[in-house]
């Protein structure tokens, strides 16, 4: 693949239809005649396509690479319409790896593709090696943000700022995963830390707002925490992914004149939740889940660290004890989160993770099963499906709750840190170990691949062929059928031992 007479197209007049279909047959692409008009359009005026001419064997080398050729043209063309098209062609012909993060963004994500052509700029920024190679902590993230919010005086315009900030991190985060220069484990941290971020400055940007509303004192009301839990807890969030949030306060006897402590901590709450979720011209900064709080839908918006223990001594049930295993504070009072990690810890493995117990678990996952199974789904759903991510997740979780009251170091929060203590302390064999880990990021690197797409919140592979094709190629793989040999080969290690842990009826 790759000679130079591609360049045919742009340089040599009134091409027969043949011929151009000879020209593009080696680069993957299923429709001729519209991958030639995508070219033709890109290429612009006389001066911009001699420039175009001199890098198109390389670029169709990195088309042909992507998930869908087809569809990288097709982006490819409109994002030449968003640029200055000989900067641009200049730019991709002295880098031949900003060459293939164009390519293959365009070509596997129509949300990445989104991104840069709304936001030229942001291509140039990602492809330079210090953005591209670096990675960003919590921290850094949060620190850099303060600069801007300090300058926007108005909520809307900070959030807005958030919402794009988000974007140009995801697009980031995501090309450094399609190119493998971070390894699963690392784009799950990064997701992650860059939720935690947004979530501190929009606790931030709220507490301020709700202080200027009610003239309230900077310390007055002071003890609040926002408590993240599921993936985000565990440090291991989705591509696309709700953020299952908890929020918690410590009444201190203080009142304002014109608000009670409850009420303040409560519109702070919703206040937070509606700006983290609404959606406007800039985007979302994340969809927020409010379930895992006691009660659930029906439970206060935020309680007090008393609520929160009397509803864990007297109503907890078996999946809210395995919840609070991923249960870390990323807003507000460290001091607060750290009394409620201190006061809810033992909720989880006391009384003991019982038969009793460990039938809640099965019942919960039974139910689940067959709302997979009506939807035609058991063997392709990545997450939720027979063998997928919740059941290693269960089996994981199951086994901290029956024995950290013996092994309180086997209480860790990621999924895999954890998995690595109960090898170390013998809870499970280590084979098994071996064959959850490689299953755990393989699942989810085929669910971020999934999610990458659209930006959409989905779990199962595609039925069309063509978009499971484009998938399997997301993974690197050239068949789809061995991407569907891996996945059943991963899935039924996983339900083995998931029958075994949690599926008998011996603990």
């Amino acid at each position: 693949m790759g000679t130079t007479e591609v360049r045919e197209l742009l340089l040599a007049p009134r091409l027969d239809p043949q011929r151009v279909g000879e020209l593009l047959a080696p680069y993957g692409l299923k429709d001729f005649p519209k991958a030639d008009a995508n070219l033709q359009a890109a290429a612009g005026d006389p001066g911009d396509r001699l420039l175009l001419a001199e890098v198109l064997d390389d670029l169709m080398v990195c088309v042909a690479a992507s998930a869908s050729p087809d569809q990288a043209l097709t982006r490819f063309e409109r994002f030449t319409a968003s640029t200055n098209k000989a900067h641009l062609f200049t730019y991709l012909r002295n880098s031949k790896q900003a060459m293939e993060i164009l390519a293959k963004s365009l070509g596997g994500s129509a949300y990445m593709a989104e991104i840069l052509i709304r936001d030229p700029h942001h291509f140039y920024w990602v492809a330079e090696p210090d953005i591209l190679n670096g990675t960003r902590t919590k921290l850094e993230i949060h620190r850099d943000l303060r600069p801007t919010l300090s300058m926007l005086e108005e909520e809307d315009k900070q959030l807005d700022f958030l919402r794009a900030v988000k974007r140009r991190e995801m697009l980031r985060i995501g090309v450094r995963d399609l190119l493998r220069l971070a390894s699963v484990e690392e784009t799950l941290a990064a997701l992650s830390f860059l939720a935690e971020a947004l979530i501190c400055s929009a606790y931030e940007i709220s507490a301020s707002a709700l202080r200027r509303t009610w003239q309230i004192p900077p310390k007055m009301f002071r003890y609040f925490t926002v408590l993240a839990m599921g993936k985000l807890g565990g440090a291991e969030l989705n591509f696309s992914s709700d953020v299952d949030l908890m929020f918690l306060y410590a009444p201190n006897g203080e009142e304002a004149p014109r608000i009670s402590a409850a009420d303040y901590f409560r519109r702070l709450a919703q206040k937070i939740t509606t700006g983290l979720s609404a959606f406007t011209g800039e985007g979302y900064v994340y969809r927020v889940d409010l379930r895992l709080r006691p009660e659930g839908k029906s439970g206060n918006m935020a309680d007090s660290l008393d609520g929160y223990e009397r509803y864990y001594r007297t109503r907890i049930g078996a999946w809210e004890r395995l919840a609070l295993l991923k249960a870390w504070p990323v807003a507000g009072s460290r001091l607060l989160g750290r009394r409620f990690l201190s006061m809810s810890r033992p909720f989880i493995y006391e009384p003991d993770f019982d038969l009793k117990a460990l039938d809640d678990v099965r019942g919960m996952k039974a139910r689940i099963d067959e709302k997979i199974s009506a939807r035609g789904q058991t063997d392709r759903n990545v997450k939720l499906g027979r063998g997928g991510i919740r059941e290693i997740e269960l089996v994981v979780q199951t086994l901290q709750a029956m024995h950290a009251g013996r092994l309180p170091k086997i209480l860790g929060r990621s999924t895999l840190p954890a998995l690595a203590e109960l090898r170390e302390h013998a809870l499970i064999a280590v084979e098994e170990f071996d064959a959850l880990r490689e299953a755990y990021l393989f699942l989810r690197d085929v669910e971020n691949k999934l999610q990458m797409v659209d930006d959409a919140q989905t779990h199962s592979l595609p039925e069309e062929q063509e978009a499971l094709t484009a998938c399997a190629r997301l993974l690197g793989y050239s068949a789809v059928d061995s991407l569907l040999h891996d996945l059943q080969r991963h899935t039924s290690h996983v339900n083995r031992i998931f029958e075994r842990v949690v599926g008998g009826r011996r603990p």
